[in-house]
């Protein structure tokens, strides 16, 4: 089943269209967070979902694109809102919404999750919205920026494909991963983006004032525990890796972070746990007898 409608922007967010500025914020955050890729494995829908939540508040946070959306959503609703006749399938809900066709070096759980933020930062000011295009029409440039200039933001020189040169400003606190969205200024009114990658060479992330790292393990480590040296901004620390960490789970280094106005951030591991590319044969059987106890475990 294919629909051409356009995804409702406010109930993407959650929020009503007499939402104000701070409410749109935080409805974007909460969603953002809820539906980033690295939360949800190659979740394909959940990939979708979280563009499509960035693109209604690029929308609905800016007037003049809000206003003309909500133009074009009055006359597409008059032709094809599938709630004009009744309740609608799981399948027509789905197509309209988505739009588819210690010590501080002791570690403490957290329940919050890496967050991402995708920012409209545009290089002047935005012409009227452009014709729709492909995403795979969108032009994209990479950008790589040392921690300190993500932390303070910096000026980047960019060249288009048609000579253009533009200085574009990141914001400060900005993170690995961002993309930001300079609106139109691409041949054709379309849209460039700057993807932005914030990475020591020892692998550690930056986001805001936090840092993150994938911090791999073996299968035995993981289930029994073990101490193990992870690196920081300032140099390696020891962490404690409580017994059955399974992958996913998030460990805190209080005050690892970046600084900045009297604040610090933490540091943030993430556990994965990952298994040999190769196994001997003696490993292979104790492998195979954890298997047995799994599925018997009174046979001890």
């Amino acid at each position: 089943m294919t629909s051409t409608a356009k995804p409702d922007y406010w109930s993407l967010l959650g929020v009503s269209p007499d939402s104000d500025a701070s409410q749109l914020k935080r409805a974007f955050r909460r969603e953002a967070r809820r539906w980033h890729p690295d939360l949800n494995g190659n979740d394909y829908h959940a990939e979708e979902r979280f563009k499509l939540v960035n693109e209604a508040y690029a929308v609905l946070s800016d007037p003049r694109r809000r206003a003309a959306w909500q133009g074009s959503m009055s006359t597409e609703q008059a032709i094809t809102d599938p709630f004009a006749v009744g309740f609608p399938t799981f399948d027509e809900y789905l197509e309209v919404v988505l739009g588819l066709e210690r010590t501080d070096e002791q570690p403490v759980d957290v329940a919050y999750p890496f967050p991402s933020e995708h920012v409209d930062w545009p290089a002047t000011s935005p012409p009227p919205p452009p014709p729709p295009v492909q995403a795979s029409d969108d032009l994209e440039t990479l950008v790589e920026l040392t921690p300190e200039q993500a932390l303070y933001g910096t000026s980047v020189d960019l060249e288009l494909d048609d000579g253009t040169l533009l200085e574009v400003d990141t914001p400060p606190l900005a993170g690995d991963g961002w993309r930001l969205r300079l609106v139109g200024v691409a041949p054709g009114g379309r849209d460039h983006f700057l993807q932005l990658r914030v990475q020591t060479e020892d692998r550690l992330r930056i986001d805001g004032l936090r840092v993150l790292y994938r911090l791999e393990l073996f299968p035995p480590d993981a289930a029994l525990g073990c101490a193990v040296d992870v690196p920081t901004l300032s140099g390696p620390v020891t962490l404690q890796v409580p017994p059955a960490s399974s992958s996913g789970r998030l460990l805190r280094l209080r005050g690892r972070g970046l600084e900045l106005d009297g604040r610090r951030g933490d540091q943030l591991v993430e556990i994965v746990v990952v298994i040999p590319a190769e196994l001997a044969e003696a490993e292979r059987a104790l492998y195979r007898r954890l298997q047995e106890l799994a599925l018997d475990p009174e046979n001890l």
